[in-house]
This record gives C-alpha cells, structure tokens and sequence, in this order.
C-alpha cells in the first residue's frame, strides 16, 4: 500500500478551493480521495490538481467523477489540472476531459475556472 494525503488550498479572495492529492490514487486510496472530494462538493469553485499522483485506477476516476457529480448537484464548477502523460491518457482515452476541463498546467486551470471557459 503507497503513502497517499491530499492537501486543501482556500483561495478566499478568487472564491475557489484547490484539491491537491499526492500519491497513487487506486483501490487502497480511494476512500481518502473520494472523502476530500466531498469536503468541497458544496464550493463553488474547485481546481483539482493531480500534478502529483504518479497513478490512477479505476476506482480513483469513479471516485472523480462522483465528486464532479456532486458538486455539479450543488452548481458547482470543476477544472482539474494534470501534467503527467500517462494520466493526462488516461483522462482523455475515458472520455473524463468530455464532461470537465482539463488543463496541462496549474495556472491554465485556473484561469479557466475564474473565467468560466469551460469549451475545449
């Protein structure tokens, strides 16, 4: 079993909070991940940044989508941000960028998530 956390980021002054898990996110993770999800389902905004998980399964991209579904519940917005190839893969091969932006950097996230740029 991998070391995982995730860490929260309040941007008060732009009105969004940052989701920033760090390890694999897979079967023994999942609760962790899908818990911190449900502590900004209510936000209006939220960046989630995956810089720094190196994998992700199946039951990680079910626990994303269910946050997605959750917070969009609650008119929220969500853009996540991912770097790493393999995942950035994976995220376009399940058709995961058709339902929220994704961006190759952090700041490109959020500029779309302050601008409301949701079109790709």
């Amino acid at each position: 079993m991998s070391d995982f956390e995730v860490e929260f980021e309040e941007h008060e002054d732009d009105g969004y909070n940052v989701v920033r898990p760090f390890g694999d996110i897979d079967a023994y993770s999942v609760g962790t991940f899908r818990e911190a999800l449900g502590t900004v389902a209510e936000s209006p905004r939220v960046l989630i940044d995956l810089s720094e998980v190196p994998f992700m399964d199946s039951a990680g991209l079910g626990a994303l989508i269910g946050g997605i579904r959750r917070n969009r519940d609650n008119e929220g917005s969500i853009v996540v941000a991912c770097g790493k190839p393999a995942l950035t893969r994976l995220l376009h091969t399940t058709g995961f960028d058709r339902i929220v932006p994704v961006t190759e950097t952090l700041d490109d996230a959020v500029d779309k998530l302050l601008n409301g740029d949701d079109s790709d």
